[in-house]
């Protein structure tokens, strides 16, 4: 029956992906590492050589710009994140357009904060913008706009974020890509017995509980606990969503022919209304 579920991953034609900030640097340096970079890009093109519609999210704004600037570090003051991310963001934003411009692909920029989707009136703006950026058939890379985020109105991690882009857009298929090959039933860093779960048919409390004690990697935002609650967003929304390992690219092209990579986490659809209420109280 699992592999009813992976062959279905083939069909689905809106898809958006999201990368981590430590998928996109070299783990000695943090600097960005520009050959999987190309990989990426390559993989995402060809996705829409097939007639497939793709949403990249990706990190990595603030850690670019810390890197120009000389930091060794993400820095910590609220005024020098947004800073470097004012920085990282456009130096980011022009190696995407340079590769994506290689493959004849274009790619667009889209900023969001919690407003965005929280206001009716945002929400709608940055749906129609969303809708024609992919019926002109650009590749919109979205961020969280950390220049002007605040507490208040932060995401706080782009696994959130991501999820609640595909919710907007009516995606098909979440593929969240970071350093963990998935969800296992136990730390598998600390327990060697924890066993790989395949595909989560219904996500319960027991295994959002799970998550609760995972913490990012030291350059990105999130952990397993942002990641369930993502899938809990994706699946509300009628969108399928797979965690995989972003330590190769080429695990892309692998998930959407349904080949066994990463959890699959199938989508339980709620009423819009329903939806728009739990993401109010918990964003």
């Amino acid at each position: 029956m699992n592999t009813s579920f992976r062959e279905k991953l083939k069909d689905k034609q809106r898809i958006v992906i999201k990368i981590g900030s430590s998928s996109l640097t070299h783990p000695s340096t943090g600097s960005l590492d520009l050959i999987k970079l190309e990989i990426l890009v390559r993989e995402i093109s060809d996705l829409r050589n097939q007639g497939k519609e793709v949403v990249l999210v990706s990190s990595g704004a603030i850690m670019v710009g810390s890197r120009t600037m000389g930091y060794e570090k993400k820095p910590s003051r609220l005024s020098e994140k947004q800073a470097c991310a004012a920085i990282g963001q456009a130096k980011l934003m022009m190696i995407y357009q340079k590769l994506f411009a290689e493959y004849n692909q274009v790619a667009s920029q889209i900023l969001m904060t919690k407003n965005t989707f929280l206001d009716n009136l945002n929400r709608l703006n940055a749906m129609n913008t969303f809708h024609e950026l992919l019926r002109m058939g650009a590749i919109p890379i979205v961020n969280e706009n950390d220049t002007i985020s605040t507490y208040e109105i932060e995401f706080g991690d782009n696994d959130t974020l991501s999820a609640v882009v595909a919710a907007l857009i009516d995606a098909d298929l979440l593929i969240l890509l970071s350093d963990i090959d998935g969800l296992f039933t136990d730390d598998p860093h600390q327990n060697p017995d924890a066993q790989f779960i395949d595909v989560v048919e219904e996500l319960d409390e027991h295994l959002l509980s799970m998550g609760k004690g995972s913490t990012g990697s030291s350059v990105g935002t999130g952990g397993m606990a942002t990641k369930l609650s993502a899938a809990r967003i994706a699946g509300m929304a009628g969108v399928d969503m797979v965690i995989a390992n972003g330590k190769d690219f080429h695990v892309i092209h692998k998930i959407m022919q349904g080949r066994k990579y990463g959890t699959l986490f199938l989508s339980h659809p709620e009423d819009e209304f329903y939806l728009l209420d739990y993401l109010e109280k918990s964003l």
